[in-house]
């Protein structure tokens, strides 16, 4: 999948080039699924963000992937040809065959499917960096904005798993499933602090906001310390003291530690659809409308 220039999906096509081979380092993976993600669509729609990225257009589409090992380039140690693997290419992910540096991939654990691990990458490492600075406990109410998305499903159980109580933002539509996952749910919008105030007599102690500021600014007007708030997609400036972070701040062995515990059923992720390659346009439409809850994914 290529797109031909910025702007939406319908600059989305499809085109035959040849296998490519691995370089030294470098493994081929045959791709088996694709998890897309909402920075995805907006690296291929704003030309400021995708310089940030190193991101080229026209170029290929997608992060994270999951496949079987192909091919080994020169001086290849701890994979071998026919290995499950999961990991990032960063603008050529959604592909028949992708190349990628050692370093980007991770052995699929057993227990996990290769549709799974396709979403779990940017997800995974975003939702274990969010959480990481506040050291959560039993002793913590923490309230997770936009918890019904790709990042928040991880996030919701990862905090729930430390013993604290999870108070989750999402629409009326999301309450259910966000009980399911452990969590107090809550609507978002106008009023949310005072929402939030009604729902639990414990004071809310650490916040985690997945989609723009109304969280934080809901956790400041609920008595949370800046430092006990952490933002991954604030767009702008922050108040002084809360954290700003992303999946690449996550720490060494997080992501690989996400995956052992969906692997394990101690997770779980939601997949809202599977998408054929030559659907990836009505795919990366529906993500970018917003609302999706869990991930999207393209499969072979």
């Amino acid at each position: 999948a290529i797109q031909t220039a910025f702007g939406g999906p319908e600059l989305i096509s499809l085109v035959e080039v040849p296998v490519p081979s691995p370089g030294p380092g470098e493994v081929r993976v045959k791709v088996a699924a694709a998890g897309l993600n909402p920075v995805d669509w907006k690296l291929a729609a704003y030309p400021a963000l995708a310089e940030m990225f190193g991101v080229t257009i026209p170029g290929g589409y997608g992060s994270d992937f999951s496949g079987i090992v192909d091919a080994l380039g020169p001086d290849v140690t701890g994979f071998a040809v026919g290995d499950a693997v999961f990991g990032g290419a960063r603008g050529h992910a959604v592909a028949d065959y992708t190349v990628v540096p050692t370093s980007a991939l991770l052995p699929v654990p057993e227990g996990l499917s290769l549709d799974d691990a396709a979403t779990l990458p940017i997800a995974g490492a975003t939702a274990a960096a969010a959480l990481a600075p506040l050291a959560l406990g039993p002793q913590d109410t923490v309230l997770i904005g936009g918890a019904a998305g790709g990042v928040g499903v991880l996030a919701v159980q990862l905090a729930a798993a430390t013993g604290a109580t999870v108070v989750a933002t999402g629409s009326p539509a999301n309450h259910d499933f966000l009980a399911g996952l452990g969590a107090l749910p809550v609507a978002y919008g106008d009023g949310l602090a005072d929402r939030v105030r009604g729902l639990t007599d414990r004071p809310v102690t650490a916040a985690v906001d997945l989609q723009g500021t109304a969280t934080v600014e809901a956790a400041l007007a609920l008595g949370v310390a800046p430092e006990r708030i952490t933002a991954i997609a604030a767009g702008g400036d922050l108040p002084a003291g809360v954290i700003s972070t992303g999946g690449a701040a996550a720490a060494p062995g997080a992501l690989a530690d996400v995956a052992a515990r969906v692997a394990s059923g101690e997770l779980r992720v939601e997949i809202a659809g599977r998408y054929p390659l030559d659907e990836l346009p009505a795919a990366v439409a529906r993500l970018a409308e917003g609302h999706v809850r869990g991930k999207l994914i393209v499969v072979a």
